[in-house]
């Protein structure tokens, strides 16, 4: 009788000592919902280095197209496939910086207002199941009212949303945002401003960091030169920190903004 109330006792710690276990694994593992997450990819469309990588993973991020390029469409087309969210990735105007990287149909604060709302109009008609626009360069245009205001009551008239890629500090794209009527959110990190696997990774564990304190965060990566770089720093990290955060499609988390639940 002593050795079978012994086995029971023993067996008793065991299953409590077990489920502690499971219990404590699952509960480190529950995403927070009320801290999310968006990460738009930029520069598709030229048949970049990272492409065919971003596009394959399993995470809702959003792909930033440019437009009138070799594989603007197609880009467009595979990432939506895919489930992944479109948004123009729109050329605007930079005070300094290499004009070759602007790419065809950039928003110049010297065009008349016609012409901007022609390229605007062109953009959309370009890429295939867009829903949004962020800016590509554009730290001269974004801070220019009156190009603002023409680029975002063309976002209005199309049922678009603008995400500031905040390439400038002193831009005014959200606040004209707020006088147009137009869904806008800024960027607030770039994750491969250094091209390097460490750097990426580092930076994705900030945008984690900045979650410890507020509700969500917004960050940038690209493809091309770095692209694989970046993809690769994705693949290692995004697991982990889905773990802890809810990662959603820019949309998502631009409407919660705007119904006030990221307050």
């Amino acid at each position: 009788m002593l050795q079978l109330g012994i086995m029971a006792i023993m067996l008793a710690l065991t299953i409590n000592s077990t489920t502690s276990h499971v219990a404590t694994v699952h509960q480190e593992y529950i995403p927070d919902k009320s801290k999310m997450a968006s990460i738009i990819i930029d520069d598709f469309g030229n048949n970049m280095k990272g492409t065919q990588e971003i596009i394959a993973m399993p995470y809702p991020l959003t792909v930033a197209v440019m437009p009138f390029l070799p594989t603007s469409k197609s880009d467009a087309e595979a990432a939506h496939l895919a489930g992944k969210e479109v948004i123009i990735h729109m050329p605007m105007e930079p005070v300094s910086g290499n004009k070759s990287w602007l790419g065809p149909g950039v928003i110049l604060t010297s065009l008349s207002d016609d012409e901007i709302r022609k390229r605007v109009d062109a953009a959309v008609a370009e890429i295939p199941h867009a829903i949004g626009i962020n800016n590509h360069m554009g730290s001269k245009a974004t801070g220019d009212p009156r190009v603002m205001r023409i680029v975002l009551e063309q976002c209005k008239k199309h049922r678009l949303f603008f995400v500031d890629s905040h390439t400038n500090y002193h831009s005014i794209a959200c606040k004209t945002a707020v006088e147009v009527g137009v869904p806008c959110i800024e960027n607030e990190l770039f994750l491969d401003d250094t091209h390097t696997v460490s750097h990426v990774m580092k930076q994705i564990g900030v945008i984690h960091q900045r979650l410890q304190t507020r509700k969500y965060c917004v960050a940038i990566g690209h493809v091309g030169s770095s692209g694989r770089t970046t993809a690769e720093a994705l693949k290692n990290k995004l697991p982990d920190l889905a773990n802890y955060v809810q990662l959603i499609p820019i949309s998502q988390l631009i409407s919660l903004k705007h119904d006030g639940l990221t307050e």
